[in-house]
């Protein structure tokens, strides 16, 4: 069985810059206590919303599960590598994660 990943919305991407620091501020507590693992990460994704602001979505790796918890975030299916943006975490998490995909 694989671990699921999480997500998180934050809405209007003019309004998501106080919990983006947040996430990135108890990503670094988690990284050092959890021995600095390769694959512990969290990603944001601009979409474009319905009216014209983007909308943020943060996703956390299967790693980052006791992180994405403390958020209250929703497990999910692994997103598409595509559009995503490494907002926490080591940069071999890309390969580690998504593997070849493009």
């Amino acid at each position: 069985m694989t671990h699921p990943w999480f997500q998180l919305s934050l809405g209007d991407g003019l309004l998501a810059d106080l919990p983006i620091r947040e996430i990135e501020q108890h990503y670094r507590n988690s990284y050092a206590a959890s021995g600095h693992p390769a694959d512990l990460a969290v990603f944001k994704q601009h979409e474009l919303g319905h009216g014209l602001h983007c909308v943020v979505t943060i996703y956390f790796s299967p790693t980052a599960s006791a992180l994405a918890h403390h958020f209250a975030a929703s497990p999910c299916l692994p997103p598409l590598r595509s559009g995503l943006e490494l907002l926490a975490g080591d940069t071999q998490s890309w390969d580690l994660l998504f593997g070849d995909d493009a």
